[in-house]
């Protein structure tokens, strides 16, 4: 009987077989892609902000760049080398609209999937109902026909028939 680091049999083993089966099952795989989508995808979120959105709002409001836009708390001192320190509310307000970008764009694809989902499920209640009445009609029509088929005689009608036709034979 081997020990486990934890002092439990079979935990530890347990685990990594458990891991093994993750691992195996493309799971890994699955998210390391959604992974490099996703880098893509907010590269492209950002590049869209920074360099078409945010330039077309500065011009609005008076084409003052959203990078410049900030609170200086302590201004830099080039005799003593200190460096400034700065709120940028401007850098803020573009992750801030990245952010509601790529979360919209999440939304619309769930809300996408969603929609698959619910057709699929339709569909496939549509296809059970019709699997039912398609075994109810079945059924019916064996009803029907099983009516409609002669029944053998019972066991007590042959031996009835039998009896009167050696009776029938005993009189002649």
């Amino acid at each position: 009987m081997t020990k486990t680091i934890d002092g439990r049999n079979g935990v530890m083993k347990k685990f990594i077989q458990d891991f093994k089966k993750f691992i195996t099952k493309g799971n890994v795989l699955d998210l390391a892609v959604a992974v490099i989508i996703g880098g893509a995808f907010g590269k492209i979120v950002s590049s869209l902000v920074n360099h078409i959105i945010m330039p077309v709002i500065s011009w609005i409001i008076g084409g003052r760049s959203f990078e410049d836009i900030k609170t200086i708390i302590r201004p830099a001192d080039l005799i003593t080398g200190t460096t400034e320190s700065a709120i940028f509310w401007g850098l803020f307000i573009q992750n801030v609209v990245d952010f509601l970008i790529i979360a919209f764009v999440i939304f619309l694809i769930v809300r996408a999937f969603a929609r698959i989902n619910e057709l699929a499920e339709k569909a496939r209640y549509k296809l059970h109902e019709e699997e039912i009445k398609a075994k109810e009609e079945a059924d019916r029509l064996a009803a029907i026909e099983a009516e409609n088929t002669p029944k053998p005689p019972t066991v007590e009608e042959l031996l009835t028939d039998i009896k009167a036709l050696l009776e029938k034979r005993a009189q002649s």
